[in-house]
């Protein structure tokens, strides 16, 4: 009897620590996202942008994005993407965000209404694909480029004035 006891009380212990790990948002035990790595995710510049961005997006948790070179917040409310094909020129509209450029894929947006950013003139290319959050592009892209400014920028974004 004591020893059914004590087994009791250890899985009584045990359920109670799952159960409050599980409320606490603890990522190991958070669901996994499904995001498609990008074709160039395995540069090391990818893990250095991975390993360099916020917990917290839009007042949203880091979740449980688990490919190479990418990350999600928000039950992927909010996806980034490292390694993914660089953008050619393009008419799209383009942003300077803090000193990165940022290509809004504008087809996409009018479609289904999720804006997908990429940088521009950056090679490896971060795509960041935000659902669920209009108006709030400028602040993701904000918290983004605290890790994107180390890829090196190989081009910029011209303005109509600046075409040849």
């Amino acid at each position: 009897m004591r020893r059914q006891r004590s087994g009791l009380l250890l899985l009584g212990a045990v359920a109670a620590a799952v159960a409050a790990v599980s409320c606490s948002g603890h990522p190991l035990l958070s669901p996994d996202h499904s995001v498609r790595s990008g074709p160039f995710s395995g540069d090391p510049l990818c893990a250095d942008v991975v390993s360099g961005v916020p917990e917290e997006v839009l007042s949203r948790r880091r979740d449980g994005a688990t490919e190479t070179g990418t990350a999600s917040w928000g039950e992927a409310s909010v996806v980034l993407r490292c390694g993914v094909e660089p953008l050619p020129p393009t008419p799209d509209l383009c942003v300077n965000v803090s000193g990165v450029d940022w290509v809004l894929d504008e087809g996409r947006l009018e479609a289904d209404g999720v804006q997908v950013l990429t940088t521009y003139g950056r090679t490896p290319a971060v795509e960041v694909t935000i659902r669920d959050a209009p108006g709030r592009a400028g602040d993701v892209l904000v918290d983004m480029n605290r890790s994107v400014r180390g890829v090196p920028r190989k081009s910029k974004c011209l303005s109509p004035g600046e075409l040849p």
